[in-house]
């Protein structure tokens, strides 16, 4: 899978053209690089993109381009990636749990800062990570709001732990830091602020001086309608909140956004295989395929349907259940999509705000998830 070398307009130009039977993923580089450039404007700090969240090389190289330096990796294979894309960039191997062979892979690529969030595995960095110029960043997590769903389930150490682990990260000669992440697609500033002053309390409670705080991801991208990402409130509620918890000694700010960098930048074009007896809706795309993280966080509402000549439905919305195009009845989206009344078998249906965890999630079961992309100047329908 890969890009397509002609640029097409827009997506509905592509449609007219190919009439699509697999789903589309369009890819707009000016929302990409608009995105990278609202954050180094607003975030008071160092801006890491989160690999995970979508390791396409033309993400990558267009985020380069718009001057991201750092790059968030949580494998081996996307340390490797970075380094060959972007060679000179700042690496954060922030996946708490790694294997010897990992963590060597990382040295030798000349990896500097580390995350640990247990005792077990802070054992294993000191033993294979030189102290000299290399940061260890002490993971913790709250029982915080605010978010899609929580990423303190799997990762991150109690308050308790963190400032025990953060005494031993000093003691060894490494570079203190403190992370957390308030959970993907938070919303609510508050959520950052209170991590903050949490982790000045950490911080003081061991004694220690940090050298940065990484403040995570969890920036949302604008997957519904009704709720626009207020980035701007977030990037203050941050700056502020550090200034008050840490004051003369605010450490230098990191945060490692993913899909706020990326998601916007992808629009996806799913075909409709059959509405089955006017109730339910089967497209070619589904939750084994690029739709696959919706019922976890909830189903996208910035839905449009055109027909294959291009022009949009424009009926009263109908809520229909929706399923893959799987034989397998796991494969449903959540809840009930708000399609067109007018909406017809053949037609497109066009998902806006899918860059994020859609190309790595795609899966071939039962024969589905073919995924061709496509380059667009713009999303727009």
């Amino acid at each position: 899978m890969g890009l397509s070398r002609t640029i097409f307009n827009n997506p509905t130009e592509f449609i007219r053209l190919h009439q699509p039977e697999n789903p589309v993923l369009f890819f707009a580089p000016s929302v990409a690089q608009a995105a990278a450039r609202r954050f180094l404007r607003g975030f008071p700090g160092l801006v890491t993109y989160a690999v995970k969240s979508n390791p396409g090389e033309e993400m990558v190289e267009n985020l380069a381009a718009a001057g991201i330096r750092g790059f968030d990796c949580a494998s081996p294979f996307e340390i490797d990636l970075i380094r060959d894309l972007v060679p000179d960039a700042a690496i954060h191997y922030h996946n708490p749990v790694r294997s010897r062979a990992e963590i060597a892979h990382a040295v030798a690529k000349n990896v500097k800062s580390y995350s640990v969030d247990s005792r077990s595995e802070l054992v294993k960095l000191i033993a294979l990570v030189p102290a000299k110029g290399c940061e260890i960043s002490v993971r913790f997590k709250l029982p915080v709001g605010g978010a899609a769903y929580n990423f303190g389930a799997k990762f991150g150490a109690t308050a308790e732990l963190a400032v025990d682990l953060l005494k031993t990260v000093a003691g060894a000669g490494y570079i203190p830091s403190l992370t957390f992440h308030p959970g993907t697609q938070c919303t609510d500033p508050e959520a950052w602020a209170t991590y903050i002053r949490k982790a000045a309390e950490i911080a003081s409670e061991a004694g220690v001086k940090i050298a940065r705080l990484n403040v995570g991801g969890g920036f949302p991208n604008h997957r519904l309608s009704a709720v626009m990402p207020d980035y701007d409130a977030i990037f203050a509620a941050i700056g502020r909140t550090a200034d008050e918890a840490f004051g003369e000694g605010r450490p230098a700010l990191v945060c490692e956004p993913g899909r706020a960098l990326c998601g916007d930048a992808f629009t996806l074009v799913a075909r409709i295989k059959a509405i089955r007896d006017d109730a339910h809706v089967f497209l070619n795309d589904g939750v084994y395929g690029s739709l696959n993280e919706m019922p976890q966080i909830g189903m996208i509402d910035r839905l449009q349907v055109i027909s294959p000549e291009g022009v949009l439905r424009t009926g009263d919305p109908s809520p229909r259940i929706t399923f893959g195009p799987t034989c397998d009845s796991v494969d449903r989206l959540p809840g009930e999509m708000a399609f067109p009344v007018d909406a017809e078998e053949g037609d497109f249906v066009v998902l806006h705000g899918m860059g994020s965890y859609s190309v790595v999630t795609n899966s071939r079961f039962n024969g589905f998830g073919e995924l061709q992309m496509a380059t667009v100047l713009s999303l727009a329908i």
